[in-house]
């Protein structure tokens, strides 16, 4: 059998695999929606939330759309003048859609599976975690099935346009393909991003003040239904964690894919380079839905029995991919390309072991997090020193790992002879870590799930012992949540470099094409490298920057509500009239709505100006510098949000004083300077990097040739 047939016969796995998981999902979900909402007071909440997040979807897809529709005609315009292949602006158009309605289906079932995770505790902790689990499956597996749809669709329609009309002059057909798809990555991440910013503005916003006027104030529990913020507080957790994780994880795995396939065909790999990226996705698929069978608990509602479970889940799926990769790339690209097998290993590792790091510095199962317990005895001041510290420290291992596995993927794959293959070992490196998204993303949508669950039991009084295993479940979607921030994080900056390398060869190519002299020197030695380095090192602190403020001041005006509702509505602290949850909700909506703009818009902004004025190797540098501070930042971020916030729970758990203690109160203070670090800025860095990079190769023919620094 001729190698082109095995890769025609191999690529025929992408859709129909994506297919498979999109089945699996609509499985997943109507099991889901069959089982027990629980009483009339549990529906009652869980049908507040989901009209809640619904309507906040509808403002955020709406101001989205607007933007979507603008940028369609800018890249049209490009289009209509040759800096654009034409079918870029309606990828542009189809990746933002997908990767918006991924978000939307996630947070949908888990806004219905709330109530249900809940009901289901009532009858055991196994019973409560299946439901959960399987609400955060949904998100991962339509993820990956629409990610992977998108793709298979816009590849086959590509390889016939160029079968039947003219090829652009000097490339063949393959390299025509895989640099029109290069292009596609920039609407799922302009999607992510308004995502992630505004999902995580509402959700800290919502979260900060029911804490800070809840807990330290008026010293009443979490999730208390006395608390107006306590809706919007649950409505954050799915339009952030389900909504904005999902969008962001979505481009991260379409931007593996392309930016590999490019660099396949780069290195000389022709269609096998393409093949390999794409059937991995595939097989990380099928391997997910099975590891989804293995996701079990004993009865025993300890951490450690719970962390178990779900990664039986994730173990399963990543030995599976381990195996068959290795049979994928000795039949795609030949035993003299074994080494990119060994690369595929390395990003899995490296994935495995990020997240392992994550949770040592994360989970009140480890000292780190109960130190900065501990500190809670002299202060407020002192949780925040300690969780800081620990964050900072939290950066050196996955910064460690993801060296070694940049070095590793690069040699392995053959980059001593070629730096091409290396280059191309690190991109595949990342679609290795990736390709267990369908099981991580599960874990990780399954914590907003479990914490609703949690917040459900709380309001419409269920037992004691139902809280117990809802508390048991939500503290092990903290360890989740911040294990997949994790992941995110690593994954970003792998396939970063392999998006800043994609920019190069794409710069490459333009100018061959266009027959011009220009030549790209990388070097610092190169004064515009040098400074657009420098200018790429400053902007994930400027972007933080821009949206911590925006969560303090959306914060401020959850807290000057909660406070007015408490002094001027009568009866709210005995529990005789309900609170005003619906006035909370359009508060952090309207907030998120308006502050979510600046910080998105200067991310696609920046890399064209940069480009126009400082020239195409200062874009290089900006994207290199972004790559290195954001990866940085947005650990240190991710691990002392995650810290803070069980540090907390280890409190509440009745150390130090336990719940209502002034050690308490400081630990809430802590948890509430985390939530933009970990759920709002941090996460965000994620796309920023990637976004910058998107934008900097659609952009590149217009910059190259308009450019006042050449």
């Amino acid at each position: 059998m001729s190698l082109i047939l095995i890769t025609n016969m191999l690529l025929l796995l992408a859709p129909l695999s994506s297919l498979c998981a999109l089945l699996f999902a609509l499985y997943l979900a109507l099991s889901i929606l069959k089982k027990d909402e629980g009483n009339e007071e549990m529906r009652e909440i869980a049908q507040a939330v989901k009209v809640g997040a619904k309507a906040y979807l509808k403002r955020q897809y709406l101001g989205v759309s607007l933007f979507f529709v603008v940028v369609f005609f800018i890249l049209l315009l490009l289009a209509l003048n040759k800096y654009l292949v034409i079918f870029v602006p309606f990828a542009f158009l189809s990746g933002g859609i997908f990767s918006g309605l991924a978000g939307f289906i996630g947070m949908s079932i888990a806004t219905q599976s709330s109530s249900r995770t809940a009901a289901a505790a009532m009858k055991s902790l196994n019973s409560g975690l299946r439901v959960a689990f399987s609400s955060g499956a949904v998100m991962g597996l339509t993820v990956v099935g629409l990610g992977l749809l998108d793709l298979s669709i816009w590849y086959y329609f590509l390889n016939w346009y160029y079968s039947t009309h003219p090829i652009p002059i000097g490339i063949d057909k393959i390299t025509a393909i895989t640099s029109t798809m290069l292009c596609f990555g920039m609407g799922a991440s302009s999607q992510a991003l308004f995502a992630r910013v505004g999902g995580g503005i509402f959700t800290k916003a919502a979260d900060v003040g029911a804490d800070l006027v809840g807990k330290v104030e008026a010293g009443i529990p979490e999730d208390d239904p006395r608390n107006p913020a306590v809706i919007a507080d649950n409505v954050g957790d799915n339009v952030g964690d389900v909504a904005g994780m999902g969008a962001d994880l979505y481009e991260s795995y379409v931007g593996s894919i392309v930016a590999t396939s490019a660099l396949g065909v780069a290195a000389g790999l022709g269609v096998a380079g393409v093949t390999v990226p794409m059937v991995m996705a595939a097989v990380g698929v099928i391997s997910s839905i099975i590891g989804t069978f293995f996701v079990r608990s004993r009865e025993e509602a300890t951490q450690s029995v719970l962390l178990a479970a779900l990664r039986k889940g994730v173990f399963t799926s990543s030995f599976l991919i381990a195996v068959i990769s290795f049979f994928l790339v000795w039949k795609t690209l030949g035993w003299e390309h074994i080494g990119v097998y060994w690369a595929i290993l390395s990003g899995l590792l490296a994935g495995v072991l990020i997240g392992l790091c994550t949770e040592y510095y994360t989970s009140s199962g480890f000292k780190p997090t109960r130190f900065i317990a501990e500190q809670s005895l002299t202060g407020p001041a002192t949780v925040i020193i300690a969780g800081i510290s620990v964050g900072m420290l939290s950066t050196a291992f996955p910064v460690i790992i993801v060296g070694f596995a940049i070095l590793a993927s690069y040699f392995l794959a053959g980059g001593g002879v070629s730096p091409s293959a290396g280059i191309y070992g690190v991109a595949i490196s990342a679609v290795g870590m990736l390709s267990t998204l369908g099981i991580t993303l599960a874990t990780d949508a399954y914590g907003p799930v479990a914490d609703n669950a949690g917040g459900c039991a709380e309001m419409s009084h269920l037992a004691p012992e139902v809280r117990k295993r809802t508390d048991a479940l939500d503290a092990l979607g903290n360890t989740t949540a911040a294990t997949g921030k994790g992941f995110a994080i690593g994954s970003a900056a792998l396939t970063a470099l392999a998006l800043i390398a994609a920019y190069r060869d794409q710069i490459g190519l333009i100018i061959k094409q266009k027959g011009l002299s220009l030549t790209l020197d990388l070097s610092l030695m190169n004064p515009s490298t040098l400074v657009g380095l420098f200018l790429g090192g400053m902007l994930p602190f400027l972007f933080c920057s821009m949206t911590m403020r925006a969560v303090g001041r959306a914060a401020g005006k959850i807290v000057i509500e909660v406070r007015r509702q408490f002094k001027e509505i009568a009866g709210i602290m005995e529990g005789k009239t309900k609170p005003d949850y619906a006035r909370c909700v359009n508060i952090a909506t309207s907030a998120a709505q308006k502050e979510m703009i600046m910080p998105s818009l200067m991310a696609i902004i920046t890399p064209i100006l940069v480009g126009l004025f400082v020239g195409i190797n200062a874009v290089a540098g900006f994207l290199t510098g972004a790559t290195v501070s954001g990866f940085v930042l947005a650990v240190m971020m991710a691990n002392s949000g995650g810290a803070w916030d069980n540090a907390k729970k280890y409190i509440e758990e009745g150390h130090y004083g336990g719940k209502g203690s002034l050690a308490h109160k400081a630990g809430v203070v802590g948890d509430t300077v985390g939530d933009p670090f970990k759920d709002t800025s941090g996460p965000s860095l994620n796309i920023l990097i990637k976004l910058m990079s998107m934008v900097s190769i659609v952009f590149a023919s217009f910059i190259v040739s308009n450019s006042l620094f050449k």
